[in-house]
């Protein structure tokens, strides 16, 4: 995924308007980072941090 195509999402409020393969390889990427998407569930939907993982 490009720079340019991160800038042009970015300032826009609401659901991303970009095709499948964008969101999705945007998602990855986030997912790959740390990020952790959380579902709707009465408190409406978000991300946070993903916990670490335990140490063995």
């Amino acid at each position: 995924m490009s720079l340019a195509t991160i800038k042009r999402l970015e300032p826009l409020s609401g659901p991303i308007t970009a095709n499948a393969v964008t969101i999705d390889a945007l998602r990855r990427a986030l997912e790959a980072a740390g990020i952790e998407f959380i579902p709707e569930n009465g408190g409406g939907a978000g991300v946070r941090f993903q916990k670490p993982a335990a140490s063995d």
